[in-house]
């Protein structure tokens, strides 16, 4: 089976250190939207750089992937926040693919690139200061709407508005959102 969807926006950061609770912190979860075509390496979008590699990042964690569609539910959970595209720390803002409907080993084709669906994202402690909100770690588990990581199969160019093409590994596996909520009752 395969899904045609698009991304609606490329976003990429550096590390940069902040303070936060009055001790220094080096995050990156502060992304931006990027206009035009961008290169795909192994590791990452041109542009972009993970900070703690030991949770982000690497050939599994390379590109994070989060629905459009969330954006909408956040709007009214948090009607104060600056919800901008990127505001989740993803790099891909995407439309017509959601959690329940990915699973590892998933290929989806943008561009030049190609990707393979790996992992849910698991909330850390950056989301708490990218909101300024102790209770945003708890929220997000609760929400269900995780976003999830890629691998880069191939190297290429991406850019807003391209399609994405989907393509279902066969697998019985289960769900990105199936993974992650069995992670949160764990």
């Amino acid at each position: 089976m395969a899904a045609v969807t698009r991304i609606v926006s490329v976003n990429v950061g550096l590390p940069r250190e902040i303070e936060w609770r009055g001790e220094p912190v080096l995050t990156s979860i502060f992304k931006n939207p990027v206009p035009g075509r961008v290169a795909v390496r192994t590791l990452n979008i041109d542009g972009d750089r993970q900070s703690d590699l030991t949770v982000h990042g690497g050939p599994r964690k390379a590109v994070y992937v989060y629905p459009h569609e969330h954006y909408a539910y956040w709007r009214a959970e948090l009607p104060q926040a600056d919800l901008g595209w990127g505001a989740f720390g993803e790099n891909l803002t995407t439309e017509g693919v959601l959690e329940n409907g990915v699973s590892a080993g998933d290929m989806i084709e943008i561009g030049t690139a190609m990707f393979r669906v790996t992992i849910p994202r698991m909330p850390c402690y950056k989301l708490a200061i990218r909101f300024d909100r102790l209770d945003m770690i708890k929220r997000f588990w609760r929400s269900g709407r995780c976003g999830f990581y890629l691998a880069v199969a191939r190297e290429g160019e991406i850019g807003a508005g391209d399609r994405m093409r989907l393509t279902r590994d066969g697998e019985a596996a289960p769900s990105i959102a199936d993974v992650f909520a069995a992670r949160g009752r764990a």
